[in-house]
């Protein structure tokens, strides 16, 4: 199988490590484009796994293809001939191929004769390869153009008899074929590896799966693998080679995070017991509502695991509006009246700021301690953000140092050297997907002893994503919304569809009239920015949804509260704004005066997406919602409907029937099971754009694994590798194991693993 490259096997002479070798030692013209697709080493060819694999046995059914998609058509060739178009005098090579049957035109333009000739030598009669291209229609006629071409045989220059012999006798093997460029075909990719893995041996390649782990899940050595993965002899050789290699990646990737688990178990932690008659008791005896009972049975999992000198690791995951908060402040209150201090890191001001005013409605003057009017027992929450004014900011690191405030919130801001505490026992981390281990661990060290963590999350995670992603955090659920509360109904308001729309601005309207607020969600900030400056952060979106058509531009605040303010069926109702370019004052106000019902209709991005809190907000308009995502829909829907009165949330789209982007707004509009939309987001997008690329590091660990798909084998090497590392923490008997986390975890910060 050559393309025409001569590698010399002196390359691979006895050296520190064979994987280690310059790829431009192998192929040493095509060494750039092998380094444009990452692969500098020997190494990193192998690692560069096939993505599908073609069978030269079996001939596609031409006649099955459809024109404008990009097909993979394993044929064989019955002429071709070189054409010159009359105005330029370009020479072309046009190509008949057939499946037997039926038979497909490939055109090739090129620019010298000289080219096309030899071209047309390599495309005799009776060869077979794989042929790549998007189909098209040429005067009726379907057909390739600049195909890429992958033979499956020796070419015209392969006049050696041993060669020719090998070709013959590997004529039915599977094909690999590697994700290459327009430099570097599938072809020369093969040939690499197939040099690479055939001139290793036994000791080469070190294994960071242990051998007693390997026999007990029926795996077989690494270079084993990697020789079935990249020159199969039967289909079977492939497959079993890919599943060895997806246990390998969930074993790292488990590994890392069991020794992670086991190394903040291992710090000593101050015990916060349950103090009877305490803040806790009071506020308990305070609720206006009964506890779930998720809310009491993940209480008590937290609360036992605060009362012990390891300290917790716990993740709180839950649908929108299950009351989070409540279980959370009350672990806080726990550890207060254990003498101790609680920090809620939040990712935005405007969220922060909800969650200390959330705080203090919820305790009244039990956030009053020591203050005229204030409860005996009472503590305080300090509030701390980066924009907070000079007197305010000194006030809360004062009140944080001292131990006046036992609860102290805030966002980035905590994180600076100059906040001290006089006991953090426990640190609280909400939307955790907003923040990196570094922050993370940042605030922890504010700590003499290692604190309790809680990480909150309001997004809610299958069970696999958690596994792979939180692995070294229990995971608690809650999945029961608080008594008392009616619900959302959502439905999707075609854009192009004007009655619809007006219906939807009268809908505002009679929420507004029967005492409710409505929000009014934006993609941009300004409708005049060209560069697109102002683009708030949507969630990716998949690319090439079947809408061909341009899209309309995106709304932005600006224009659509002038436009709301002007419109008749609104007149007279108060119109505000809300975006992340508003100064922490502005952001204020707005939200009171919306909360108050001052502007009761608030036009904003999507600053209000978690963590905003108004009872009285009945009604959602999202416009422009094609272009958001499946969780930042249902996160947005979730700030409505949280008093008594029933929610709407209409989603206005202008996404073509049919596309992607349809079935995620309509998927968002028939379900509000948050963990339903979560696995339907997965399947749909894929875990690179579900936990992003910033997430898994430059070079993807998920290189054949997937949690949609693998969720029985990760929980085996998660099993596996906890018992490993309950064995040996640091995994120092198992060197390529810790080599092979090291490459995971390279240049990545640790971000993969903890959705910064």
């Amino acid at each position: 199988m050559s393309d025409g490259l001569r590698y010399d096997d002196s390359v691979l002479a006895p050296s520190s490590s064979p994987l280690d070798r310059p790829v431009g030692r192998l192929a040493p013209r095509a060494g750039p484009a092998f380094e444009a697709l990452g692969m500098r080493t020997a190494g990193d060819v192998l690692r560069h796994y096939p993505r599908r694999y073609a069978d030269p046995s079996t001939l596609t059914d031409i006649s099955g293809l459809v024109v404008g998609e990009i097909a993979s058509v394993v044929a064989e060739v019955r002429r071709a001939t070189i054409r010159v178009a009359r105005q330029t005098g370009a020479p072309r090579v046009e190509l008949e191929i057939t499946d037997g049957t039926s038979t497909l035109r490939c055109t090739f333009f090129t620019k010298r004769q000289r080219m096309a000739q030899a071209m047309l030598a390599s495309m005799r009669p009776g060869r077979r390869g794989l042929f790549t291209g998007k189909v098209s229609l040429f005067q009726g006629t379907a057909q390739l153009t600049n195909p890429r071409r992958d033979w499956f045989d020796s070419g015209p220059d392969d006049d050696d008899e041993d060669a020719e012999a090998r070709v013959a006798a590997e004529a039915g093997w599977p094909t690999p074929i590697y994700p290459a460029s327009a430099k570097l075909e599938s072809a020369k990719i093969r040939a690499v590896a197939r040099v690479v893995v055939e001139q290793l041996h036994d000791g080469d390649v070190a294994d960071p799966v242990p051998d007693e782990i390997r026999a007990a899940r029926g795996l077989g050595p690494l270079l084993e693998a990697l020789r079935d993965l990249h020159v199969p002899r039967v289909e079977q050789d492939w497959r079993r080679a890919r599943h060895r290699l997806r246990y390998e990646e969930a074993f790292v990737l488990q590994a890392e995070l069991a020794r992670r688990r086991a190394r903040a178990a291992a710090e000593p932690a101050t015990a916060r017991p349950r103090v009877p008659g305490g803040l806790l008791d009071a506020f308990d005896a305070r609720l206006p509502f009964t506890l779930t009972a998720g809310q009491r049975s993940v209480g008590d999992e937290i609360a036992a695991e605060l009362e012990r000198s390891v300290p917790m690791q716990r993740l709180l995951q839950g649908e929108v509006g299950s009351g989070k908060t409540v279980v959370a402040l009350r672990a806080m209150l726990q550890v207060v009246d254990a003498g101790g201090q609680a920090a809620l890191l939040a990712p935005t001001e405007v969220l922060a700021a909800q969650h200390a005013r959330t705080l203090r409605a919820m305790l009244g003057d039990l956030a009053e301690g020591g203050l005229l009017g204030g409860a005996e027992l009472g503590t305080r929450v300090a509030l701390l953000t980066g924009s907070a004014g000079a007197a305010s900011r000194r006030a809360a690191l004062a009140e944080a140092a001292g131990g006046g405030a036992g609860i102290v919130v805030g966002t980035h801001a905590l994180l600076s050297a100059h906040v001290q505490f006089a006991d953090l026992g426990l640190v609280v981390v909400d939307e955790q997907h907003k923040f990196g281990v570094e922050q993370r661990d940042t605030l922890r060290a504010k700590a003499a002893a290692a604190p309790h963590l809680l990480v909150m999350t309001a997004t809610p995670i299958p069970r696999t994503v958690a596994m792979t992603v939180f692995g070294d955090l229990e995971t608690s659920v809650l999945d029961e919304v608080p008594a008392g509360r009616s619900g959302i109904t959502s439905f999707v308001v075609p854009a192009d569809n004007d009655v619809w729309v007006a219906r939807t601005w009268r809908r505002v309207r009679e929420e507004v009239d029967r005492g409710g607020r409505a929000y009014v969600v934006c993609a941009r900030i300004d409708g005049d920015d060209a560069d697109g400056a102002d683009l708030v952060a949507v969630e990716p979106v998949t690319l090439g949804d079947a809408d061909a058509t341009p899209r309309r531009p995106l709304r932005a605040v600006s224009e659509v509260a002038e436009e709301l303010r002007g419109l008749a069926d609104l007149r007279g109702i108060g119109v505000g704004v809300l975006h992340g370019r508003m100064s922490s004052e502005e952001k204020e106000r707005a939200l009171a005066d919306f909360a108050s019902g001052a502007t009761p209709v608030l036009v904003s991005t999507t600053v209000v997406e978690v963590g905003v809190d108004v009872p009285e907000a009945t009604a959602m308009v999202v416009l422009d919602a094609d272009r958001f995502g499946v969780s930042q829909l249902h996160q947005l829907r979730g700030r409505v409907g949280r008093g008594s009165a029933p929610g709407v949330c209409l989603l206005v789209s202008s996404a073509p029937p049919g596309s992607s982007a349809d079935e995620r707004v309509r998927a968002v509009a028939q379900s509000s099971d948050g963990f339903a939309l979560a696995a339907f987001d997965l399947e749909q997008r894929g875990e690179g754009d579900v936990l992003g690329a910033s997430q898994w590091g430059a070079a993807s660990s998920l290189r054949l694994l997937r949690v949609t798909r693998d969720g029985t084998l990760i929980e085996q090497a998660r099993t596996d590798a906890r018992t490993l590392v309950e064995r040996d923490p640091e995994l120092e008997a198992w060197p390529a194991l810790r080599s092979a986390i090291d490459v995971l975890l390279a240049d990545s910060r640790d971000e993969f693993l903890d959705r910064s």
